[in-house]
């Protein structure tokens, strides 16, 4: 004979988050988006861009809670602790696996948080004062073989991705160059046109005017391919470094634990967004590309850099005062 109860699953039956109910009405309120960073600058700009479709989308705009301060550590540490209930995220760049590698955090970069997406990647230019007499990679090699230490280049911080470019790129062709570290890239374009450093490793849209206006040599870009905007400059693979993939990924994190079917809704929606002919227009003018990738492959981007920037750092002795 057969019992009369009937089993509700538990799912069922709360309300709260995490749950089926509401992963299936996700988001019926307003997300919180850490930005580890102040407001202005083309990382926030990128935020608020997609904030603006997230809100024609959902109804509800997302919340920006800017958390400044740390290398980008202190907004990073607040998501790592907020519910996994996909209710707070936290936009993150490439030095979101590098400052760990450098510093004390309280948290871990993977394992503390889930991966929903990349949102966009911004390749590294390497860029020259006219006086330097290298036109391209292999003539900038051979200089600083034959000037072991005396060459030296801007970074817009110590620690940053462009500086672990710029060390990688060392390492990897046998060189010694000098880091002068800036608080900026805006300072360091300041000196490397005034002649006061040599080189610079950077974003390309702080130096893209000044190599068209023959201001700056370009000498060569990061990834796979060359970039529209500076179609004349190699990138570093036909410069004789392949697979220099030192791009500045930037991308959205939740808290670990948060259910996968809203972590798949989330990338779903950025990738929808990403898509539209107006966000990839805007996306151009700031320097940068839509990045869409799925969360596996974003989470598999972050273990590799870790691995890759731990390797440079530790065979460069890097360190950061």
């Amino acid at each position: 004979m057969k019992s009369g109860i009937v089993v509700v699953p538990l799912a069922l039956l709360l309300a709260g988050p995490g749950s089926a109910g509401a992963q299936q009405n996700y988001p019926n309120k307003p997300i919180t988006i850490i930005l580890p960073y102040a407001p202005g600058g083309s990382t926030s700009a990128l935020v608020y861009l997609m904030r603006q479709k997230m809100a024609e989308s959902w109804g509800h705009p997302p919340l920006i809670l800017h958390r400044p301060g740390g290398s980008a550590t202190i907004g990073a540490a607040a998501a790592a602790k907020a519910p996994p209930d996909g209710y707070t995220l936290v936009f993150v760049t490439a030095t979101h696996v590098i400052s760990p590698l450098l510093m004390s955090v309280g948290y871990d970069p993977i394992k503390d948080f889930a991966a929903v997406t990349p949102v966009s990647n911004v390749e590294v230019v390497l860029v020259a004062h006219p006086s330097v007499p290298a036109r391209n990679v292999k003539e900038l090699v051979a200089l600083a073989k034959a000037r072991p230490g005396q060459l030296n280049y801007a970074t817009a911080s110590a620690g940053s991705p462009a500086h672990l470019a710029a060390e990688l790129l060392s390492m990897r062709v046998d060189i010694k160059m000098q880091n002068i570290a800036y608080k900026g890239g805006g300072p360091a374009v300041t000196d490397l046109l005034g002649g006061q450093v040599e080189l610079m490793f950077g974003n390309p849209i702080n130096v893209v005017n000044h190599i068209t206006g023959g201001r700056l040599k370009g000498i060569a870009v990061s990834g796979e391919r060359r970039l529209p905007s500076l179609a004349q400059v190699q990138t570093f693979g036909e410069g004789g470094v392949p697979n220099f993939d030192v791009g500045f990924w930037q991308g959205l994190l939740a808290p670990a634990g948060t259910p996968r079917p809203i972590i798949d809704r989330l990338a779903a929606e950025v990738a929808r967004i990403l898509a539209l002919p107006d966000i990839k227009e805007k996306m151009t003018s700031m320097g940068t590309e839509p990045y869409i990738r799925s969360p596996d492959e974003f989470a598999a981007r972050m273990r590799a850099d870790t691995a890759k920037y731990a390797e440079v750092i530790k065979k460069r002795g890097i360190r950061v005062e």
